[in-house]
């Protein structure tokens, strides 16, 4: 009896870990400026597609907040995502290619019945092949900045790492709008987000593994890694690398659950305070795996744009001098009493068009009003910096130092 409840015991801890590789690829706006498409795409789709991401930080009393019920989501179009990992959908496994995002909640991959253009570039669910698929009937809709997504729900055995989550809730997309999705290397979304986020009436999948016991800890945690090479770091569920970063944690709680969002004390230019440190509330930031750059109010990031001498294009993004990276300021985000600084050659996202290097600010407005202050985004320019742990069991984010990485003198 001992023996068994001994073995129990290990067979309960087998999945307390669950690791996912992730792969970064060249962006969807550098495959598009490459094919001198980038400035006709932005034309049609730019407008108001950070505000449809991040509508739900809009004061629920102003008529800018109305979406129509549950039909919408503000999310953006990954334009720019390049971390992706691999999940299996069903019995036999079938694989697909997703952004982890903590910017949303909801699990989507392209349907077999799939009638959209971006569909055929991609995998598609086949459920009729699957012994484990459960039909739903109910439909959902997620609203892209240029257009809605459009699918059905359904219920299937969903593999992530080394764990099966059963009786998962997932969305099989049979229109998908948008240029941006043909080009795109990943087939669908895995929303990390709270379930106030979801579309798809059900559990999301990080609650689905806390509710069917996978894990030792309500914890998961992003390692992020820019470089060339194709790997892109790792996704741990269950709790923290301790080999990844250098103690301590800086923890922030959870403000309003939804997205991580976290208060942001002030941002610093060369270790001058220069935004949000003129209110007592300071601002508020969304911390963002599904975004690539940092975003901030449009008035503040203008300004810091001219700091850094970046020069606006058509496009919308800015400019800057190569050969100028290593003079340029360094730029601090002040957490929890912690300042997160990043120096040029950590913000300045570097291009080769036509076998010639091109230099973009990290820096986008992103103008999200909120009563408890402005909002800013971090999304993966910031977070390929730090290693980012998210804590359901404590509603708080914590960021630490990379281990390995220079520090900079204080």
């Amino acid at each position: 009896m001992r023996t068994r409840l001994i073995l129990l015991g290990l067979l309960a801890c087998v999945h307390s870990l669950v690791r996912v590789p992730l792969r970064r690829v060249a962006a969807v706006r550098g495959r598009l400026r490459a094919a001198s498409q980038l400035e006709e795409f932005l034309r049609e789709h730019q407008p108001d597609a950070f505000s449809r991401r991040y509508a739900q930080c809009f004061p629920a009393a102003q008529h800018y907040l109305h979406t129509g019920g549950r039909a919408t989501e503000r999310l953006y179009n990954y334009m720019d995502a390049q971390f992706f990992g691999q999940i299996s959908l069903g019995k036999p496994e079938q694989n697909f290619t997703v952004v982890f995002d903590t910017g949303s909640s909801d699990l989507w991959v392209p349907s077999s019945y799939c009638v959209s253009q971006a569909c055929a570039a991609h995998h598609k669910f086949k459920a009729f092949e699957s012994s484990t698929y459960a039909h739903d009937g109910r439909v959902f809709g997620i609203h892209y900045g240029s257009g809605h997504l459009l699918g059905v729900m359904a219920r299937e055995e969903l593999k992530v790492g080394s764990v099966r989550v059963q009786n998962q809730v997932i969305g099989e997309a049979v229109y998908e709008p948008s240029f941006s999705f043909v080009l795109a290397h990943f087939d669908g979304v895995l929303g990390l987000g709270f379930p106030q986020l979801a579309e798809e009436l059900g559990s999301p999948v990080f609650d689905s593994m806390m509710a069917q016991h996978l894990l030792d800890e309500p914890v998961f945690s992003f390692y992020l890694k820019n470089g060339d090479s194709g790997f892109g770091g790792e996704l741990l569920f269950g709790g923290v690398d301790e080999t990844r970063f250098v103690p301590p944690i800086t923890w922030a709680p959870v403000t309003q659950k939804g997205y991580w969002q976290i208060r942001l004390d002030g941002v610093k230019v060369q270790g001058a305070l220069s935004f949000c440190y003129r209110s007592n509330h300071g601002c508020q930031a969304v911390v963002d795996t599904g975004t690539s750059l940092i975003g901030g109010p449009a008035r503040d990031i203008m300004i810091l744009q001219q700091f850094l001498g970046a020069t606006p294009t058509a496009g919308g993004e800015y400019l800057l001098d190569c050969a100028r990276i290593r003079s340029l300021p360094v730029v601090s985000f002040l957490i929890g009493g912690v300042e997160f600084s990043l120096t040029g050659e950590q913000y300045v996202r570097r291009e080769t068009l036509n076998n010639k290097e091109i230099c973009f600010s990290g820096f986008q407005s992103t103008d999200v009003p909120s009563p408890a202050g402005a909002v800013w985004i971090l999304g993966d320019v910031f977070l390929s910096q730090f290693y980012s742990v998210y804590d359901r069991g404590h509603s708080r984010v914590g960021l630490a130092p990379l281990a390995g990485a220079p520090q900079l003198a204080a």
